[in-house]
C-alpha cells in the first residue's frame, strides 16, 4: 500500500498531466473502482485516472514506476473474479475515455479499436457494413477487458475466443514503452507470439491499450431455436452428436431447468421449465434450412420437444436478450441474495458426467446453484446465490466450487473456462498446469513487470 504522502504527490502530478477531469479521489468513484460482478469483496484503489491517449498512458506508468505504486487497468468492471480489485491500493487505470474505433476495413476482414471500446459500440458501427466482431460474452464488457480475460461467450463454438480473433495489440509495458505486438497479416512466423501473450495476461504483463480484431460477414441466413430435453444428460448427448455429426452450430448453450424458470419470468416467456438448448445456425438460406432439419432429428432421438424456431431478427433479438439476462434473471429468485458465479470447462465427453456430479454436490450441500453452459465447449457456469451475511452458506459453496474445480482438472478439465483467473481461482493454477509451467510464468512476469506493479496479486498464487 502505497504511503499517504506518495499518494498526495502522484495525485497532484497526474492530474497535471491528465488535468482535473483526467484524475479522481472520490469515494464513490474509488469504491465503483475497486468492485467488479464477482462475490469477492471491495478493494478500492487509491486514485483513479482516465487517460485519454496511448501517451497518457505512458505518462501514468512512468509515473507509477517511478514511486512504485502498483496499477490496475479498468475497462467495464463486469469481470468475475476480482480481476480489478485493487489488493495493494494503487493507481486504477480506467481505460473508457479511449473509446474509438480506429480503423475498419472490410476488404482485409479486420479492425482497430482502442481498449475502451464496447462490445455493443462495436457491433454497431460495424452492422451497416455488412460485417460483425463475434465474441460475445453476453455483458457489454470493453475490447481491453476481453483481450484481458481471454473472454468468448455464446458463439465460441464456431467462431472462437478472443485468443483466435486478436490480431495484434499495443500495449503500454510496466516500464511505460509502447509495445506493438504481431501484424495484420492472417498468418507469421516471426519470432515468439507476443499477441497470445497478452491475450488472458489480466493486466499482470502490461496494459493493452489497442487491438487488431478479425471480423466476419454477416451470415446470409441465420436460424435460432430452444428445444427442451427430459434432462441435462439427454440435452448434452444431443449436443454431442450434433458436433460428432459435423454441424456448424453458431451457438449451442443449456440452461437447466431452474434457469429456465428464472427466465421465463423475467423476459415473459412460456417455454417449458426443463433443461434447455439454445441453438443458433448460420449460412446460407439452403444451409441452414437443411442443418436445422438435421439438428431437429438429432434432438428428437434424445427425446427433445419440438423445435421452437426463431428466424426473424426481432424473435432471434429477444431470444438472445433473455438468454444474456439469466444472470440477473436467477438473482430475482431470491430477492437479496448475492451472485457466486464460477465456471470451468472440460472436454465435451465428460461434461455431462461433471455437470450431474456438480448438481449433485449442489444439493447435497443444500445450496441454491442454477447451471448454464456454452456447451458446445464443454464450458459451464454456477450461479450460487449466497446471503452475505451467512458465512456458513459462503463456505459451503467455497467447498462445492473446489470440488467442482478438482473434477473438471481430474476429468482433463480447466479450472477456468472463461471467466479467468483474477485472485479467486490463483490457487487452483499448479494444480492444473504443475509447478514447472507456473514457474515459467512466473519468469515471464519477473521479465516484463520486475517490480511487480502490474495488477499485483492476479493470476499467478
Amino acid at each position: 500500500m502505497p504511503a499517504a504522502a506518495i499518494v498526495d504527490q502522484l495525485a497532484v502530478r497526474l492530474s497535471a498531466t491528465l488535468g482535473s477531469g483526467g484524475v479522481s479521489r472520490g469515494d464513490d468513484v474509488l469504491r465503483a473502482h475497486g468492485s467488479d460482478e464477482s462475490w469477492h469483496p471491495p478493494a478500492p484503489p487509491d486514485i483513479v485516472v482516465f487517460p485519454a491517449s496511448v501517451d497518457e498512458v505512458v505518462a501514468v506508468v512512468s509515473a507509477c514506476r517511478e514511486t512504485g505504486t502498483p496499477i490496475v487497468p479498468f475497462g467495464a468492471g463486469t469481470s468475475l473474479e476480482g480481476h480489478i480489485a485493487a489488493l495493494q491500493g494503487g493507481v486504477c487505470v480506467d481505460l473508457t475515455r479511449m473509446n474509438r474505433i480506429l480503423r475498419v476495413d472490410v476488404g482485409d476482414m479486420d479492425v482497430t479499436v482502442e481498449a475502451g471500446v464496447t462490445r455493443k459500440q462495436l457491433e454497431a458501427r460495424l452492422l451497416p457494413e455488412g460485417v460483425f466482431f463475434p465474441v460475445d460474452p453476453g455483458a457489454d464488457a470493453t475490447i481491453g477487458g476481453m483481450v484481458g480475460t481471454r473472454a468468448s461467450g455464446t458463439t465460441a463454438v464456431r467462431y472462437g475466443t478472443m485468443r483466435e480473433n486478436v490480431v495484434a495489440l499495443t500495449v503500454v509495458t510496466a516500464q511505460g514503452r509502447i509495445l506493438r505486438t504481431g501484424s495484420r497479416a492472417r498468418k507469421s512466423s516471426a519470432g515468439y507470439d507476443l499477441t497470445r501473450l497478452f491475450v488472458g495476461s489480466e493486466g499482470t504483463l502490461g496494459i493493452v491499450v489497442e487491438a487488431t480484431l478479425r471480423i466476419f460477414p454477416t451470415p446470409e441466413a441465420i436460424s435460432a431455436a430452444v428445444c427442451s430435453f427430459p434432462s441435462v444428460d439427454a440435452a448434452v448427448a444431443c449436443v454431442v452428436d450434433t458436433i460428432q455429426i459435423g454441424i456448424p452450430m453458431a451457438r449451442i448453450e443449456l440452461l437447466d431447468e431452474i434457469e429456465m424458470d428464472a427466465v421465463n419470468r423475467r423476459s415473459g416467456l412460456a417455454y417449458p421449465v426443463a433443461p434447455t438448448l439454445f441453438l443458433e445456425l448460420h449460412g446460407s438460406e439452403s444451409g441452414v434450412a437443411e442443418q436445422s432439419a438435421a439438428a431437429a432429428e438429432i434432438a428428437a432421438e434424445h427425446g427433445g420437444s419440438d423445435f421452437a424456431w426463431a428466424t426473424t431478427q426481432e424473435e432471434r433479438t429477444r431470444l438472445w436478450h433473455a438468454r444474456h439476462e439469466g444472470y440477473e434473471a436467477v438473482l430475482a429468485l431470491r430477492p437479496g441474495t448475492r451472485g457466486y458465479v464460477t465456471d470451468v470447462c472440460v472436454p465435451i465427453s465428460r461434461l455431462a458426467e461433471c455437470m450431474a456430479e456438480t448438481r449433485r454436490d449442489i444439493e447435497e450441500a443444500g445450496l441454491f446453484g442454477p447451471i448454464v453452459g456454452h456447451v458446445g465447449d464443454g464450458n459451464f457456469h454456477v450461479t450460487f446465490l449466497v446471503d452475505p451475511d451467512a458465512d456458513d452458506e459462503i463456505r459451503r459453496v467455497e467447498e462445492v466450487t473446489e470440488r467442482m474445480v478438482r473434477r473438471a482438472i481430474e476429468f482433463g478439465g480447466t479450472c477456468t473456462g472463461e471467466h479467468g483467473v483474477g485472485y479467486g481461482k490463483t490457487r487452483y493454477l499448479e494444480l492444473e498446469h504443475g509447478d514447472e509451467a507456473v514457474q515459467a510464468m512466473r519468469s515471464i512476469k519477473d521479465a516484463l513487470d520486475p517490480a511487480g506493479l502490474m495488477n499485483p496479486g492476479k493470476v499467478l498464487p
